[in-house]
């Protein structure tokens, strides 16, 4: 089960990731500065954010198998008929349609990590599924890359579309819910909203991810364009070489699965032990200031993989967390609720990119994103309260059973 889930994510980025591999191609052809670029990846931002609210809710009441499988179709979609761009407005249109439908991967493999582990494996699993991001993004500049050079960026997306379909169909034959004992209660639908949107867990969680995912959409988005216009790399050299932090980066997927079992080995509580994992992984994202400052492009990349790692670690335990306060009928809408921030975020931090790049160079942008994520630790640990299942949300439940 969650091997299909690292796959659909694997295939989301994938997605996602033909945009800024080819951005270099695109920019020239479309005439796009780093601020129109910026405004692209705003219109998938917006659509994103948007459907955050929404993906979870779905998910949660049509199930997980017909409600993931639905946001999968939709974004491969999309995908595929990037093939018709003609130019700067109908990407934008088929960006916000992407970002649409690939809302619905977290909500929807966070739903199958709730159902299938138990509390003290979901942050393992969690980084697992999250790994299928790298893979995907380690994937991406080399087969990008070679298919543009050979048949053309339009071609890339395409191929990359289609394999949401292939993913498909083996969900539609694999995927199961977990067997229920006999005497096990029933599931109890969803808590309502305006109870999940009274939640200090939800407010704080939905804060935190607003100084915590934008690092990972600058790097997914923009490294490609940083190593073209400050590292003077050619699209060869992108394929060759943009991988490698997203690599590093699927380690710290592990990593921070690894770390929330030291601090439990060392008799933390659950709360301590993925607030501390996220600090330490935070620490690690500063990484990203050195590497916008030194001179060689190989030691900037390392740098830059490290900063990268320590996301992933981060988000391996942050995933996690909303299953240790609420039952699995209510996880997808949480975390779909939360990514609102993440969303939030995203389009605030990508327009500032724009803007920075254009008017002064990628140094402040490193800074930002290398600083942010200390906010995040910030929240985590000054607003946000105990790691534990809220009790008026399991009463809601038998109540309205």
């Amino acid at each position: 089960m969650i091997t299909l889930a690292f796959l659909a994510t694997l295939i989301n980025y994938l997605d996602r990731q033909a945009l800024s591999v080819a951005a270099p191609i695109l920019q020239v052809q479309f005439h796009m500065t780093s601020a129109g670029y910026s405004q692209v990846l705003f219109a998938f931002m917006l659509a994103y954010t948007i459907m955050n609210g929404i993906s979870g809710l779905l998910i949660d009441r049509l199930g997980t198998k017909v409600g993931y499988g639905l946001f999968v179709a939709w974004w491969s979609l999309c995908a595929v008929l990037h093939v018709l761009v003609r130019g700067v407005w109908s990407l934008g249109i088929l960006r916000f349609l992407l970002g649409a439908g690939e809302a619905g991967n977290w909500p929807g493999a966070v739903k199958v990590v709730a159902e299938w582990f138990p509390p003290e494996e979901r942050s393992m699993a969690s980084g697992i599924f999250n790994s299928g991001s790298s893979v995907g993004a380690i994937l991406a500049p080399p087969i990008i890359a070679a298919l543009a050079l050979r048949f053309g960026w339009r071609s890339a997306f395409v191929v990359v579309g289609s394999l949401g379909f292939v993913w498909l169909a083996a969900w539609s034959v694999l995927y199961r819910s977990p067997t229920r004992k006999v005497d096990a209660p029933k599931p109890q639908p969803p808590p309502p909203l305006r109870e999940l949107l009274r939640s200090r867990f939800v407010l704080t969680f939905t804060i935190s991810k607003i100084f915590l995912d934008p690092v990972w959409y600058f790097y997914t988005f923009w490294f490609p364009s940083y190593l073209f216009h400050d590292r003077h790399f050619d699209m060869a050299s992108i394929g060759r070489y943009a991988w490698i932090p997203f690599f590093v980066a699927g380690l710290g997927n592990l990593g921070g699965g690894l770390i929330v079992r030291a601090f439990l080995h060392c008799k933390l509580h659950m709360t301590d032990a993925r607030k501390a994992s996220v600090t330490v992984a935070a620490v690690l994202m500063t990484a990203a200031i050195p590497a916008v400052l030194v001179p060689g492009s190989g030691l900037s990349i390392a740098l830059v993989s490290l900063a990268m790692a320590g996301y992933t670690a981060a988000l391996a335990s942050m995933l996690a967390m909303p299953s240790d306060v609420f039952p699995a009928q209510a996880v997808a809408s949480v975390y779909g609720l939360a990514s609102m921030g993440s969303g939030l975020g995203g389009m605030v931090f990508a327009l500032a990119t724009g803007w920075l790049v254009d008017r002064y160079s990628y140094v402040p942008v490193f800074w930002l994103f290398g600083l942010i994520p200390l906010i995040c630790v910030a929240v985590l640990w000054v607003l946000m309260g105990p790691l534990q299942p809220e009790s008026k949300f399991i009463e809601v439940s038998t109540t309205r059973s």
